[in-house]
């Protein structure tokens, strides 16, 4: 997966949406596979519960209940030093933010949310779009599309459902481990005026490490001014 990264080209703007870290451990390797990926113009992530909490060993089936109850004894990550480590490689970080920046002459209104799985997003750093700026929204979960979608942000971006990492033909993925649809597990989806990418990721859990029919990615996604009416 380090060779795949860095052998692609250099996009202008990168985003990586959480879950770099399935070991505290794994700091240093984690910001070194990022390193080749760094956009031309802007790099933001925002963090997932991996990176937060050590993922616990459990059962694949698991992932079929609506409701898992956690461990009380869960080892906390360091998503801290994490973050500190990326914004030293020049990567911005986006949990939590909302903030207007300025992308080859493109005005952008940003907002990056923390994960929603584990209830760590918070919405108020969203009021209502002004006017006039384009609306690009960052976040770990597709759980929080909808609300960006209603506050007016017209591209939202998302990981953590590696695509339900098993799917099966003329079913498609097995669970979601989100609130979203099983249709909508990955890939790009019409939210009303708004477009959604949820990417299928290029890992695993920690303690369910196979895919099947659900191959890993990193999605360039090319976005182009709209025809004159």
């Amino acid at each position: 997966k380090a060779r795949f990264l860095a052998a692609l080209p250099t996009p202008d703007v990168t985003v990586v949406t959480g879950d770099f870290l399935a070991e505290p451990e794994a700091v240093a390797t984690a910001v070194e596979a990022v390193r080749p990926v760094r956009g031309r113009l802007a790099s933001w992530f925002v963090l997932g519960s991996n990176d937060y909490f050590v993922p616990e060993p459990m059962n694949y089936l698991t992932y079929f209940l609506s409701r898992r109850r956690r461990s009380r004894r869960v080892r906390r990550g360091r998503a801290p030093e994490l973050v500190r480590e990326l914004v030293a490689e020049g990567w911005e970080d986006l949990t939590n933010v909302r903030r207007d920046v300025s992308l080859g002459g493109l005005d952008v209104e940003l907002l990056g949310l923390d994960d929603a799985h584990i209830r760590r997003h918070d919405l108020r750093v969203a009021p209502r779009r002004a006017e006039g700026r384009f609306g690009f929204a960052v976040m770990h979960s597709p759980d929080s599309a909808p609300e960006a979608a209603a506050l007016g942000y017209r591209l939202i971006v998302a990981g953590h459902t590696h695509g339900g990492q098993v799917q099966l033909p003329f079913v498609g993925a097995l669970v979601t481990n989100s609130t979203m649809p099983r249709r909508l597990v990955s890939g790009l989806i019409r939210m009303g005026a708004a477009v959604l990418h949820t990417s299928r990721g290029l890992g695993t859990s920690k303690y369910a490490p196979f895919r099947f029919l659900c191959l890993p990615e990193a999605t360039y996604l090319e976005l182009r001014p709209a025809a004159a009416p």
